[in-house]
């Protein structure tokens, strides 16, 4: 029996290791972290026949060695082991190049990018479900990918040409009655894809960020475009000021967007905003066509308009039809998170932007709402350049609440560009009645909980934190002061 290793015990390495051994492989799955959580995961997975070591890295001595490695998303590609492993000549692989060899007889979607790619993904999913295609997000969103190959037991062929057997016991549907596969896909992710080739490869937008693990921007960039250059089909945000100056030259036959309009586009097709409309222009000869109006979708800011023009661009280049867009848009209720709406209370909206954890995030999430705003921000504090985040907070902000271990330090750069309209208040519970009685207080129509800062010195991760504001809000919307009193209380 072949021998295979997987590195990580997160959700995408368990579904690997599943997969694996689902195909008829020996496999250890290894973690060097150890925890009750992963001691539970181990013995569950030991009922399946699958080994897993933990708080220990894989070694490759001996003659028991792996046929295949296969690497969770969070593994950096170039550690010595990985390195050691190829030289060696054991095959190594990422887990979206497990499922892809799994699902390749599908149509992809494969969507990358700095920011923007986790809107663009669930809008597009939601257009391919509108046109009742069975067609599940996965990869950074959604399910691991390895999980929408394991969905089925049904009819299909696995990646060791093995047939499986014909009953389906999962929430997904089989593979064999899938139409289509959407896959949000990281640089981690695409590095370690050698042969995902998507019907349809989407590019978002891309600034420098991952340089820690990348080393320079040029390699970034060359990941990325690995993805784009095997896709069939090409969609690329024409606004993107980096990706706009590849443009034709790199990109001939690409479909391009822009916001702008139809003279902002780069190439003789594409999609655009003109009067209100998304319009699409499908050939250099062919006449423009008005497909769905921008004002259908609920999410604000530009770049969401940017995100709505490439899922657009994606659903008609895969064929779907006017209706099934203007429904999907006019339902999307955005992704959790990203300047979410929570709720309104006596005119006044409260938005969750808590996935905004570094500055330029946090800077878009206050350029997309209306002014004066209430500001939410703090947490723990990342290294960049706060220049722009901070002119904006001087334009939109009527007042700042800081909260979290980055509070002293935002408040003197608060003070060191002039601007002293901000009160620490340390905390979420006290953060959200402040933040409603000073929106009564200087006519603001927003709260916005937009971090620019990591979570983990008060929450586990953003999503907690983006619920714990959620549970705030909806408390204070349905109680008032009287729920302002209840919170204070609890916090002293």
């Amino acid at each position: 029996m072949s021998k295979a290793t997987v590195i990580g015990l997160g959700k995408s390495g368990v579904a690997a290791a599943r997969l694996l051994k689902r195909e008829g492989w020996e496999v250890e799955l290894s973690d060097s972290n150890t925890s009750e959580t992963l001691l539970q995961q181990q013995q569950e997975l030991a009922a399946e026949q699958i080994t897993v070591k933990l708080g220990q890295s894989l070694e490759l001595n001996g003659d028991n060695l792996p046929q295949l490695i296969v690497v969770s998303p969070g593994v950096p590609w170039d550690i010595p082991i990985l390195i050691k492993a190829r030289q060696l000549g054991i095959e190594t692989i990422g887990e979206m190049e497990l499922a892809w060899r799994n699902l390749q007889s599908l149509p992809w979607v494969g969507i990358t990018g700095t920011n923007g790619k986790t809107t663009t993904t669930a809008l597009i999913a939601a257009i391919f479900q509108a046109a009742k295609l069975d067609a599940p997000a996965c990869g950074n969103i959604g399910y691991a990918a390895c999980e929408v190959a394991l969905s089925c037991r049904g009819q299909g062929t696995g990646g060791v040409g093995e047939t499986f057997d014909n009953s389906c016991t999962d929430t997904i549907n089989c593979v064999s009655s899938l139409d289509w596969v959407i896959a949000e896909l990281s640089s981690y992710q695409i590095e370690s894809s050698s042969s995902l080739a998507p019907r349809i490869g989407v590019w978002t937008t891309f600034t420098p960020d991952h340089l820690s693990r990348h080393k320079t921007l040029e390699n970034y960039y060359n990941i990325k475009a690995k993805l784009l250059h095997q896709s069939e089909l090409q969609v690329f945000n024409g606004d993107d000021a980096y990706l706009r100056q590849q443009g034709l030259s790199v990109w001939p036959n690409a479909y391009w967007t822009s916001v702008k309009g139809k003279d902002f586009l780069i190439s003789e097709k594409g999609f655009y905003i003109e009067d209100g409309w998304v319009v699409e222009k499908l050939t250099a000869t062919s006449a423009p066509e008005p497909i769905v109006k921008v004002s259908t979708l609920r999410m604000v800011g530009e770049h969401n308009q940017q995100n709505l023009l490439m899922a657009v661009a994606t659903a008609r280049l895969a064929g779907i039809n006017r209706d099934a867009i203007a429904l999907a848009i006019s339902e999307f209720p955005g992704v959790a998170h990203r300047l979410e709406h929570i709720c309104t209370w006596e005119g006044i909206d409260f938005i969750n932007d808590s996935k905004a954890t570094n500055y330029d995030a946090a800077e878009v999430g206050l350029a997309s709402v209306k002014s004066p705003a209430i500001l939410i921000a703090g947490g723990e504090a990342k290294a960049g350049d706060d220049t722009g985040w901070l002119a904006q907070i001087q334009t939109k902000a009527a007042a700042v609440l800081l909260i979290g271990s980055a509070a002293p330090a935002f408040a003197q750069r608060l003070q060191e560009v002039g601007y002293y309209s901000y009160h620490i208040v340390e905390t979420m519970e006290k953060a959200v009645p402040r933040a409603a009685e000073l929106a009564k207080e200087y006519q603001a129509p927003v709260v916005l909980l937009s971090p620019a800062c990591a979570s983990f010195d008060q929450y586990p991760n953003f999503e907690v934190r983006g619920d714990r504001f959620r549970e705030l809000c909806l408390a204070w919307a349905a109680g008032g002061k009287l729920q302002h009193n209840l919170i204070l209380s609890s916090s002293l």
